[in-house]
């Protein structure tokens, strides 16, 4: 198990310094800054890239998330759904080729979801979420669509990528829907379950076809065990890497934490990925914002994997 740094598009000096001073092995690039040809990512461009996180001793170990402009007629059957499908194509081999390993995604038209921020120790500052809120926000696409359609688009996707990235060497996992509720702008937020990721590993069983396992939404999940989650997906070894982060509780209502004060037991997950044989990395994700701090958040994620960095320690020591 290794530490990591996410959540940052370019692979600039600076970042790339900070991460390597910090002790991260291993870097996640989150929207990288690439240039978009015809909705896809060259090859020749993912090659530069990875050579300058390697120029500072790191690894360029993922890439989450390209721009939804690449695939949002896939998720939603839309005209374009068959020309968008062929980039992607081009875009994973591109990334296998170009030797990164794995490609994390999302299956969220409307994006990621906040309310109102929430006021945590000593006046920090942490992204928030109420479904009642939430609900009474207008459609982000042209109609309702409903889940059934949605998992059709998605088998679709799947069935047709999973065996190119198996060819590749690449696996691909998709980020749960964050926040985890029924249905967000009109369109259903299809993996906001346990029971949901138990169904998208079965349309196409393969050690490509994985998860994106951001621990953080997981703990989300209204009514599952994020124990439980963490053991099932991990001794089916599922789990391409962690967002290790922190919540104050589940839908319908919750707020972000530091990463050691929310409820989930810190010490207790990391132990079961231990138990399990994860041998990915974490990153820290989100962070509250703290007093003095910059925008991407320097002294919260300097923190945050530094809890990482000793939590690893701790567990792998005392097995």
């Amino acid at each position: 198990m290794r530490a990591g740094f996410g959540q940052f598009r370019d692979a600039t000096p600076e970042y790339l310094r900070f991460a390597a001073q910090y002790g991260a092995t291993d870097v996640l690039l989150n929207h990288a800054n690439l240039p978009n040809v015809g909705g896809k990512w060259e090859l020749f461009d993912l090659v530069k890239l990875r050579l300058a996180v390697e120029s500072y001793g790191l690894k360029l170990s993922a890439l989450e998330n390209v721009p939804a402009s690449f695939y949002d007629h896939i998720m939603l059957n839309g005209p374009r759904r068959d020309e968008q499908i062929e980039n992607m194509i081009v875009t994973i081999r591109n990334m296998a080729r170009a030797g990164i390993p794995i490609f994390g995604y999302n299956w969220m038209p409307s994006m990621v979801w906040r309310t109102e921020p929430a006021i945590i120790r000593c006046g920090t500052v942490a992204t928030a979420f109420d479904n009642e809120e939430a609900q009474k926000l207008p459609l982000t696409h042209d109609r309702e669509y409903d889940e059934e359609e949605m998992w059709a688009n998605l088998e679709y996707w799947i069935n047709i990528i999973t065996p190119i990235a198996e060819e590749e060497g690449i696996r691909l996992g998709i980020h749960p829907c964050d926040p985890p509720v029924e249905k967000l702008g009109g369109i259903p937020q299809l993996l906001r379950s346990f029971d949901s990721y138990k169904r998208l590993i079965e349309i196409y069983p393969s050690d490509s076809n994985a998860i994106e396992f951001c621990q953080g939404t997981f703990s989300e999940m209204q009514g599952d065990d994020i124990y439980e989650m963490i053991r099932y997906f991990g001794e089916r070894h599922k789990i391409m890497y962690v967002h290790f982060r922190n919540v104050s509780g589940q839908v319908p209502k919750f707020h972000e934490e530091f990463i050691n004060t929310g409820y989930v037991d810190m010490h207790k997950a990391m132990t079961i990925y231990n138990e399990v044989g994860f041998d990915g990395f974490f990153i820290d994700d989100h962070v509250p914002q703290t007093y003095q701090d910059t925008e991407w958040g320097h002294r919260g994620r300097a923190f945050a994997n530094g809890y990482i960095q000793a939590m690893i320690e701790a567990v792998t020591k005392a097995g």
